[in-house]
């Protein structure tokens, strides 16, 4: 029953990687990215839209740690703010892409008629460079954080697809899942209880990239103007407002540059870690 699962348990995960120093790195700056987001009403020292023009450009001090914007509003403050939208976003393009991507990759790997043009599909949406499918797709829905989650979700569904149609393909062929099906178990149940419950540790994976991904990606498209509303602080729109000033006042661009930079860098390195650990066989073909 454990084809493509993790050999470890739950325990020895933890304890593989508290034993990896660079993964406990990354774990704790995320815990702090995390709490800081999450606590945001309480943690911000200031209200992240309350304008104060007298204050406007001012340089990082003791009353406001991270600087002030071009409106003199608390750059620290946003930027906590902002954690909490980015996270959001990329969390729910997770979901998105891993409800896309386990459908296609399951119908895909179980239904050798639907392998073909399921996997040209697939092939066909990863040849395009992310960002300009990404593009393309809110440029078509309209700029929103919905849209921007769901063309995110679209873009990266194939990734999950992929790897789930890969696990998949062995999985069908073992010996229990050829037992359920001449026992005559529902197709339903063969594909949820049977396999799907065996893909977890590959979807736990693909699911910490996809997410560091989707975090950079939608700082890109808010720094190009299609994101999300220029009203919501998000991570990519500080920085969209805060390259006219990047000579004059640099801070407003460090520091939500910084938060991007150490939310991607610890989700990159966590899964990395995850990747071995979980499954040592997926590290050598992903």
């Amino acid at each position: 029953m454990t084809a493509v699962t993790s050999p470890l348990g739950e325990d020895s995960v933890w304890r593989g990687l508290l034993r990896r120093p660079p993964a406990v790195g990354a774990l704790i700056v995320l815990i702090a990215v995390v709490v800081l987001a999450a606590g945001a009403d309480f943690l911000a020292p200031y209200v992240p839209s309350k304008l104060s023009i007298a204050n406007r450009l001012q340089a990082p001090s003791a009353l406001h740690l991270f600087g002030t914007d071009e409106f003199g509003r608390d750059v620290l403050s946003r930027t906590i703010w902002a954690g909490r939208i980015s996270l959001a976003v990329g969390g729910a393009v997770v979901l998105v892409s891993a409800l896309i991507g386990v459908t296609l990759g399951l119908m895909a790997g179980y239904f050798r008629r639907l392998d073909g043009p399921l996997s040209r599909l697939i092939d066909a949406m990863m040849a395009f460079p992310d960002i300009l499918l990404a593009i393309a797709l809110v440029a078509a829905l309209g700029p929103s954080a919905f849209n921007v989650v769901l063309a995110l979700g679209i873009v990266y569904a194939p990734r999950a697809a992929r790897v789930v149609r890969a696990s998949t393909l062995v999985i069908r062929e073992l010996a229990y899942v050829e037992a359920a099906q001449a026992l005559g178990v529902p197709t339903a149940v063969i594909l949820t209880r049977h396999i799907l419950r065996n893909l977890a540790s590959p979807i736990t994976v693909q699911g910490t990239f996809i997410f560091a991904n989707a975090i950079l990606a939608e700082a890109g498209l808010s720094f190009l103007g299609v994101g999300v509303s220029p009203d919501v602080p998000t991570w990519g729109t500080m920085i969209a407002m805060g390259r006219q000033f990047m000579d004059q006042a640099g801070w407003i661009m460090w520091f939500p540059g910084i938060a991007i930079v150490a939310s991607v860098m610890s989700l990159q390195v966590l899964g990395d870690a995850l990747r071995d650990l979980l499954d040592p066989r997926l590290a050598r073909t992903t």
